[in-house]
């Protein structure tokens, strides 16, 4: 487990690398020229979240197909998996080294790089109503809009779903739970069958943070904790705050089998326990689900099924909200081959691409219109991302819609409410000290 004092350092270290993203760039330097003709020659750098496997083909068969047909570009591919890219992005900000494509999260994440000027405007070439533009969501573009303008580039939607195994439900002789409280009491009768109710693993941190912020949209009205994400507004004082943080400890101590120790188990782990048959529940993304029901696994596709968190009796918050949102890609502004990047993504983006990346064994639903059908989709994967486009808001992850200082303290109080040593009201007093200082 990481100490407190571990991620306070990690705090500052966040802060301070994409902080140095307006040193390294800066607004005073002049925009890119991302609407010009390509020049199909040099070199093209991309950094990715889709190391390992099934997804690291993806974008090496892209580069290939690219070069191919311009045999004068070179595409230099650095893979990272969702973890890594963090730090990665971090160092090579820091360094000044970002390469011309780079993957963002929406929310805080991708305005420190609009901010510091490191990310070039795409307005003239993606807004909504350009013909590139026209390819996407206008929900998916508005996540990565800042001040009326259009940074970034949404290569796939995404949201949070509990994924359970039908045969394990029907051995404990449960049906879907409709309530937090039902998912709760669910969680006997499905241990005395023989099955781990909820694999959860917290090694990286941000796996509590996903029930969190869903338990928070759910017992927050929402204009108060849109208002809490920013530090100039922000109080954290809400008693459903506190009520979301008991839920979860709750779920911790009477759903999974790792109860304290989970901080040490890595969240692939908790997917393995899923797709292996051991587990009956897993709380996870729509771009895991063809994973645990990969070639191999026990679980089958039949077999596998997927409903939202449930709402909590008695919750103030917004019982329709889902938290996931868009990810994808900025253009380096200081990047000399803009217009060549925006070229690629334009052919990543591709309607066959979209599709491709869709199916399996991908399973990414593309933010591209269209990219996401019953006929090129798995079951699961239309139907998490048909409840996400219903959904009456899409809530951002909470270690990257807020400060960095303020995300690491709510790394630092789940892993603690998690280990027993610190108690709901203690955690929310840290985040409160975190946002005075963010201020």
């Amino acid at each position: 487990m990481r100490t407190t004092r571990f991620l306070a350092v990690a705090a500052a270290s966040a802060a301070t690398a994409l902080t140095l993203a307006g040193c390294a760039g800066g607004t005073t330097q002049p925009a890119a020229d991302v609407a010009d003709k390509p020049v199909h020659e040099g070199k093209l750098s991309i950094l990715t979240k889709f190391a390992g496997e099934p997804l690291e083909t993806y974008f090496t068969d892209l580069a290939k197909a690219y070069e191919a047909e311009h045999p004068d570009v070179e595409i230099e591919i650095i893979q990272e998996t969702d973890q890594s890219i963090k730090d990665k992005t971090k160092t090579l900000t820091a360094s000044q080294a970002l390469p011309d494509i780079y993957f963002t999260w929406t929310g805080n994440w991708a305005e420190n790089f609009i901010k510091g000027g490191l990310a070039a405007d795409l307005s003239e070439v993606i807004a909504p109503g350009t013909e590139w533009g026209d390819r996407f969501g206008e929900a998916s573009l508005e996540a990565f809009q800042h001040d009326g303008k259009y940074y970034g580039i949404p290569l796939y939607n995404n949201g949070k779903f509990m994924g359970y195994s039908k045969a394990a439900f029907a051995d404990a002789g449960i049906e879907v739970p409709t309530s937090f409280e039902t998912l709760i009491e669910a969680c006997g009768p499905l241990r005395d069958a023989g099955y781990e109710p909820i694999a959860f693993g917290n090694k990286d941190g941000w796996p509590a943070l996903h029930y969190l912020q869903q338990l928070f949209a759910y017992n927050v009205p929402s204009d108060v904790l849109k208002a809490d994400f920013d530090p100039k507004t922000a109080k954290w004082t809400h008693d459903g705050y506190i009520h979301a943080l008991e839920q979860f400890k709750t779920l911790v101590d009477q759903c999974t089998d790792t109860g304290e120790g989970t901080n040490g188990v890595l969240y692939t782990t908790a997917q393995e326990a899923l797709a292996g048959g051991r587990a009956a529940m897993y709380y996870q993304e729509i771009l895991e689900f063809d994973t645990v029901t990969a070639e191999g696994s026990k679980l089958s596709v039949d077999d596998f099924g997927i409903f939202p968190l449930p709402v909590p009796d008695g919750a103030e918050g917004d019982p329709d909200a889902i938290e996931g949102s868009p990810e994808g890609y900025l253009i380096n502004a200081k990047s000399p081959q803009a217009a060549l990047a925006v070229d690629f993504m334009k052919f990543v983006t591709e309607p066959d691409s979209a599709r491709t990346l869709s199916s399996p064994p991908y399973g990414q639903p593309s933010a591209v219109d269209g990219g996401v059908t019953e006929d090129t989709s798995s079951r699961a994967v239309f139907e998490g991302i048909t409840k996400v486009n219903e959904a009456s808001q899409l809530v951002v992850w909470l270690d990257t819609v807020t400060v960095p200082e303020v995300a690491d303290a709510w790394l630092a109080g789940g892993e603690a409410l998690i280990s027993g040593s610190a108690a709901p009201e203690e955690v929310l007093e840290s985040v409160r000290a975190a946002n005075d200082d963010a201020k």
